[in-house]
């Protein structure tokens, strides 16, 4: 044989990719691979340049290869029936005729999936891994096609195909998760997993120390699909205590924390995994928006630009990208989250950020659709802000009214979801006491909640009652060192002409978050004041600007 194919083997073990396409091109061109003489030869080599062009990422000429030498293994097949038919009457029939190589016809199927789905040709894929049988599917092509049915909304099939992955492995965690969201309870999961092994009429101790692990991490999963974020956090730290430094629990608490509003624990929880592993890419984007809320610019460009150089094709960096041009470019910001949604169509993060964009940008009704695919994806408290919050904006009170009741009966221990509905009955005038007795029912489910306590506290300012807002707000001081807070009190004590608390907590806003525009406004509004200056004649449009767009026009140069 002119090209030994066991050398084009070789390379693609040994990762010469280029070198294996390359020696592949002359094999499958060689006239010992000739089809008619050599039919499993010429099937052979073409596998072999396929999966060189595969790990090479030439998706589509390896797509073509496939077909090519699935094409010439469907005509040798033919050749071969008809040359043992004939074999019996004449036994000097060319061996080589029907000597066909035993190539596995549906992992040449799997590999043109495969194929498919790097190139976000999610039908096709889902169309070739249809025609391989239930039975034939091993491990790694039920995980495919749960993947495929999944995104094609087929949830049911999708199911089907995730718990036959853990019959086969209980260690597939995709399959775990994707149950999970899927909306599997953990009893169910758990009986999926194979039944405990004997040695010597009694269990093995092992089996049973890991499967209890994995049983809590299978509870923990579920408890955040359930939206039972307390639940699924204290499972996640029992879990860590026992894999200390273990970076994916690590990362599955902090994305939780920063869902719930726990930003300070979450921000502490992403830095210790970069502390481990700089180079991690998993919901980096969370932390991104996390960096932005605290106004760490310097910690946002440093982070972004380590993703960048990191892998600059995951979508979690686009929307890292998005959150750091957002202050400098909100147009350049929406470009960026919609280019890590081409990348990944069920990147959840992409959506709420791209609807919060559109939001601020006033292009609510946009707003709705992108809160709307986050939700559909995966339901969490952001996606019901976005959508209450949109509603709002286009004065569909009713709207804002159903998408915040599904919050609270999606989620009935989450303080976020009833002052969710608070605030919508907060929008107008005759709906404050409903929305009074949202914020306190939020604030007893979770009395460190800022959020209700600020919004509670807007509601006594405007009724007039500003002493119940101080007393109030003056409760959190002593355990939250937040800006937000400090703004709310200088704004009500500005407002009732107590005008040096006002400015001592005005700078106090200042030396936690020196970015704080509000503040930086307030106070410039305050010293006027002070100076007996009417605050409001000479800068009424400038302060008006500041209202009706994002409360940053600063353009800082950010990268």
């Amino acid at each position: 044989m002119e090209v030994p194919k066991d050398q084009i083997a070789t390379l693609i073990e040994n990762g010469l990719y280029n070198s294996a396409q390359m020696l592949g091109c002359f094999l499958v061109s060689s006239p010992s691979a000739n089809a008619e003489t050599s039919p499993h030869l010429k099937v052979e080599s073409l596998v072999l340049l396929g999966d060189s062009l595969f790990r090479e990422r030439e998706y589509r000429r390896a797509i073509h290869t496939y077909k090519q030498a699935l094409q010439y293994y469907k005509i040798a097949k033919q050749n071969s029936t008809t040359s043992r038919s004939s074999l019996s009457s004449n036994r000097s029939s060319s061996p080589n005729s029907f000597n066909i190589s035993a190539i596995n016809e549906n992992e040449v199927k799997f590999k043109i999936a495969s194929c498919h789905c790097a190139v976000s040709e999610n039908r096709q894929a889902l169309a070739e891994m249809e025609q391989i049988s239930h039975k034939a599917r091993n491990l790694q092509m039920n995980l495919l096609m749960g993947k495929l049915y999944r995104h094609s909304r087929n949830h049911r099939s999708a199911v089907t195909c995730y718990k036959e992955c853990l019959r086969h492995c209980p260690y597939v965690i995709e399959a775990i998760i994707a149950l999970a969201e899927l909306g599997v309870n953990a009893k169910d999961i758990i009986s999926l997993f194979p039944q405990t092994p004997i040695r010597s009429g009694r269990a093995s101790y092992d089996y049973f120390d890991s499967s209890r692990w994995l049983q809590r991490y299978v509870e923990a999963q579920c408890c955040i699909a359930l939206n039972d974020y307390k639940g699924g956090l204290e499972l996640f730290t029992d879990l860590l205590q026992r894999f200390p430094n273990n970076i994916h629990l690590l990362l599955e608490i902090a994305k939780v924390e920063a869902i719930i509003g726990k930003n300070d624990e979450a921000i502490m929880n992403f830095e210790k995994a970069r502390s481990i592993d700089p180079y991690v890419v998993t919901y980096m984007d969370e932390y991104a928006m996390l960096l932005k809320i605290k106004s760490d610019f310097s910690k946002l460009n440093k982070l972004v630009h380590d993703l960048l150089i990191t892998d600059p094709t995951r979508p979690e960096v686009f929307v890292a990208l998005s959150v750091l041009w957002e202050r400098k470019d909100e147009r350049g910001a929406l470009s960026y989250a919609e280019k890590s949604i081409r990348i990944d169509e069920r990147h959840i993060p992409a959506y709420i950020m791209k609807g919060n964009l559109l939001l601020a940008m006033k292009r609510a009704e946009t707003a709705v659709i992108s809160f709307r695919v986050a939700q559909e994806l995966r339901p969490d408290i952001r996606s019901y802000q976005g959508l209450v919050h949109s509603y709002l904006a286009l004065s569909k009170i009713k709207e804002a009214l159903y998408a915040a009741r599904e919050a609270m009966k999606a989620m009935p221990q989450s303080a976020k979801a009833l002052k969710l509905v608070g605030d919508v009955h907060a929008s107008n005038s005759g709906g404050r006491e409903k929305a009074k007795k949202f914020y306190e029912s939020a604030l007893r489910l979770e009395p460190g909640y800022l959020g209700a306590a600020l919004a509670l506290a807007e509601l006594h300012v405007i009724e007039g009652r500003n002493g119940d807002a101080v007393s109030l707000l003056e409760r959190y001081l002593k355990d939250w060192a937040d800006d937000s807070l400090h703004v709310k009190l200088a704004q009500v004590f500005a407002a009732t002409n107590m005008l040096q608390e006002a400015l001592s907590h005005y700078q106090a806003a200042l030396r936690i978050n020196p970015q704080n525009e509000a503040a930086k406004k307030g106070l410039e509004r305050l010293e006027k004041q002070m100076k007996g200056v009417d605050p409001d004649a000479p800068e009424e449009d400038e302060e008006n600007e500041v209202e009706d767009g994002d409360g940053d026009p600063e353009e800082t140069e950010l990268l």
